[in-house]
């Protein structure tokens, strides 16, 4: 029998959860899961990445779910929590992409 090395997808670092070799973030492969696309769409979109990498980072997802559930909502919260110049600069620009946001997120 041989033994059998466990791959590793995703790493912790700078604050943020990273697809390993890549500069994917995991958010990014967590937001397209969520809305329902197949791994193969996923892997479509991003060149960098083979369906195994994203399985393994679907997987890993699905794994820590409530942990990285937690850490997406801290980041959607600071996100918002951050001063926005289109606010103040450009008021309707920044309506538009509000409504774009709620609607991204309700689908």
């Amino acid at each position: 029998m041989t033994a059998t090395t466990i791959k590793q997808y995703v790493e912790f670092k700078n604050q943020g959860y990273w697809i390993i070799g890549t500069r994917i973030s995991l958010d990014s492969i967590v937001y397209a899961f969520r809305k329902g696309l197949l791994p193969e769409s996923i892997a479509q979109s991003y060149p960098l990445l083979d369906l195994e990498k994203v399985y393994g980072a679907i997987t890993f997802y699905l794994a820590n779910r409530s942990d990285i559930d937690a850490y997406l909502l801290s980041e959607e919260q600071a996100f918002d929590a951050m001063p926005q110049p289109l606010q103040v600069d450009a008021p309707s620009l920044h309506q538009k992409l509000l409504a774009a946001k709620d609607s991204s997120q309700q689908a």
